[in-house]
């Protein structure tokens, strides 16, 4: 099977809704769904999302995992995004940013980093995270309502009973 790599668009000040998932969790099923050819990107990836929200597989960002992520992500800020939302998932992570530096070296610093205590503290080795990830550049004020409204309600949508720890909303924060 041959696969192709996805193509990443980065862009400095760019709005961003990035996905990237545990290496665990990437099974068959999500390596046969890029061969449906009748499904779009935004399909795929919403076939792709339902399904590790329901898998098993790969999900290790719970408990002092989950904390050491979130504050990860947001140790990040503002150096590297503007960080408005993210949800961290069993075994994937969502997030929306405006980019202050290329995607690729955005990606590269959380999941590096991240890979290293999270391997540590499981005491694992090999590839933690999958190699690619999912970006979708927002395109407008709607389709960021859209992209934090979904995020936020990630975790309570798959019935997390510590969905309120695994998401952080800037707007969600404010007093």
């Amino acid at each position: 099977m041959t696969r192709k790599s996805l193509h990443h668009y980065s862009e400095l000040n760019t709005y961003q809704f990035v996905t990237f998932r545990t290496q665990d969790s990437v099974d068959a099923y999500l390596l046969g769904i890029n061969e449906i050819l009748d499904l779009s990107i935004a399909e795929r990836q919403m076939k792709i999302d339902e399904y590790c929200d329901l898998s098993n597989k790969g999900c290790y960002l719970t408990g002092e995992i989950l904390t050491l992520m979130m504050s990860y992500i947001k140790k990040c800020e503002p150096e590297y995004y503007q960080l408005y939302a993210v949800s961290i998932m069993p075994n994937h992570v969502h997030l929306l940013v405006q980019q202050k530096q290329d995607l690729n070296v955005v990606m590269q610093k959380i999941k590096g980093a991240t890979a290293f205590y999270i391997n540590k503290h499981l005491s694992r080795k090999g590839h933690f995270w999958s190699k690619s990830y999912f970006d979708k550049a927002i395109r407008d004020e709607k389709h960021f309502n859209v992209v934090y409204e979904y995020i936020k309600n990630n975790a309570v949508k798959a019935n997390l009973s510590d969905a309120d720890l695994r998401f952080y909303g800037v707007y969600e924060n404010l007093i």
